[in-house]
């Protein structure tokens, strides 16, 4: 006999439970259920009801081997984690090879890789690890997201040299990670765009929040250490967490007693010793002068990207992607218009402005205005 233990800790646990119930024991009749919530395109949303082998064993037959499965509850352990009963899967099977589990784990694995197919991922950070943050979302199209002529695709560019080029890091003993950083004004596109970009290279994204209370030195380098692969690490907004060390003390004192990470511990793990590869890594701020220079360097941030407010063709692209059918004509006279008042304008509030005249654009080019009036 051979025998394969799953705890319900490891990451391949309920990609098990769902290749049992749909490839391996479908005739059991010992199910517990698991009720999810699903957004379609149209905002709707969908209950789904999935069945999974209860507690207890069952019975069925892998490619000419019949295999007991046994899930079992242990009432006096807790997962710490998710505050639920320990639980284990263990799968027994006649003979001696083990690369039948194998081909179950990796069958297993692509069914579950196809239930997230063209959707993003997200993860938070819970206790020492990382657990997924509500339901798959739909990629969005990197093209929905206007910035100035050339940042995307510079950015994109540099990413995926990085991602196909690791050995080129090795040769020159270069550490092979890379850091993003992208500053300016609020609603101008930032998270939106590395949104884009992960669902454009297959991507998860890890949120890190550096002012979580209890978030120490060592649990940072922890979950540095252990984030999924194929996923991007984001930090926003860091100017929250750390002023610059150049400020006055009487400044820097509102940062105190917020949390227990340090601003050399942040340093060591984005660039020290123990700092991990592999490892695309995300910033953003509102306020780039707030920043300590330390922290922003060649090494720690290799590309900076100034994303402001819009330009005269940002505001024509966003108009047309609003009102498809419409001539390139009106988008110049809407944007001239944008522009001739002088105002700073963000890609937010473009859009917040356009929600109010969704199938008009006659009415839009006509009531500029209101642009700032709305916000």
């Amino acid at each position: 006999m051979i025998t394969l233990e799953v705890p319900c800790r490891d990451k391949s646990y309920q990609w098990l439970l769902q290749w049992i119930t749909h490839k391996g024991a479908r005739k059991t009749q010992h199910l517990s259920v698991e009720t999810s919530f699903e957004q379609k395109e149209s905002g709707h949303i969908k209950t789904t009801y999935d069945f999974i082998p209860s507690i207890g064993r069952h019975l069925f037959r892998y490619k000419g081997t019949w295999i007991q499965v046994e899930r079992t509850r242990e009432q006096q352990t807790l997962d710490l984690h998710m505050g639920v009963p320990w639980e284990t899967v263990t799968l027994t099977a006649f003979g001696r090879d083990k690369n039948l589990y194998f081909q179950i784990l990796e069958e297993a694995r692509q069914m579950a890789l196809l239930q997230h197919e063209g959707k993003i991922i997200m993860y938070t950070a819970m206790g020492a690890e990382w657990r997924q943050f509500g339901h798959p979302r739909r990629k969005r199209p990197i093209s929905s997201v206007v910035l100035d002529v050339g940042i995307a695709e510079r950015i994109t560019k540099d990413v995926q040299d990085f991602v196909n080029n690791p050995g080129w890091y090795s040769d020159r003993g270069i550490p092979y990670r890379r850091g993003y950083l992208l500053h300016g004004p609020p609603g101008c596109g930032k998270s939106s765009f590395i949104s884009a970009l992960a669902g454009e290279l297959e991507m998860a994204i890890c949120v890190m929040n550096l002012s979580e209370r209890g978030l120490s030195d060592d649990r940072l380098a922890h979950l540095l250490a252990v984030a999924p692969v194929q996923s991007i690490l984001l930090l926003e907004d860091v100017d929250a967490a750390f002023g610059s060390r150049e400020e006055s003390a009487q400044a820097k004192a509102a940062f105190e007693g917020l949390n227990r990470v340090t601003f050399s511990g942040l340093l060591n793990c984005l660039d020290g010793v123990a700092s991990t590869e592999a490892r695309i890594l995300f910033m953003t701020t509102n306020y780039l002068e707030r920043l300590d220079p330390a922290l922003i360097r060649p090494g720690r941030v290799d590309v900076k990207e100034y994303v402001g407010y819009c330009s005269e063709t940002q505001v024509q692209k966003i108009f047309l992607n609003f009102y498809p059918g419409e001539k390139m004509d009106t988008a110049c006279e809407f944007a001239k218009s944008v522009l001739l008042k002088k105002k700073p304008v963000s890609p937010a509030m473009l859009q917040g402005f356009f929600m109010f005249y969704k199938n008009s654009p006659v009415e839009a080019v006509q009531s500029v205005d209101k642009i700032w009036e709305l916000h």
